[in-house]
């Protein structure tokens, strides 16, 4: 599976944008997503998180009530839209697969190490 991220770029504080994630191949439908962050500097950090089938949904506790994570399976994309962003949103946002299930544990779903599939990032700067 390979996954292609995109929709980065430049935004005001409080401006909003949606990041793309499309994948290859059959199996994208099978795959948990997620979306990871990582601001120079820093550790990669979990965003958010679906199953498969979309039902189950996970955020970071910084990003609930703003970010909102959900899959086209048809069109074997994952989206991430952010609104109301900040100047600590600034990072790189990396989309990523795993034929694991995420509702396993809070430790598994939200660890870099969990996903196998990963695509190239894709830069987000807040600024005024």
């Amino acid at each position: 599976v390979q996954l292609q991220a995109s929709g980065g770029g430049l935004v005001q504080p409080g401006g909003s944008l949606r990041l793309s994630c499309v994948g290859s191949g059959r199996t994208f439908g099978g795959l948990s997503m997620g979306w990871f962050r990582q601001a120079r500097g820093s550790e990669r950090e979990f965003v958010a998180a679906l199953s498969g089938s979309g039902n189950s949904i996970y955020y970071t506790n910084s990003v609930k009530g703003r970010f909102t994570i959900s899959r086209d399976n048809a069109k074997n994309t994952v989206y991430l839209q952010m609104n109301s962003l900040k100047a600590e949103d600034t990072a790189v946002y990396y989309c990523a697969g795993t034929k694991s299930q995420i509702t396993l544990s809070l430790r598994h779903r939200t660890s870099p190490s969990s996903y196998e599939y990963w695509g190239q990032g894709t830069l987000v700067t807040v600024s005024s």
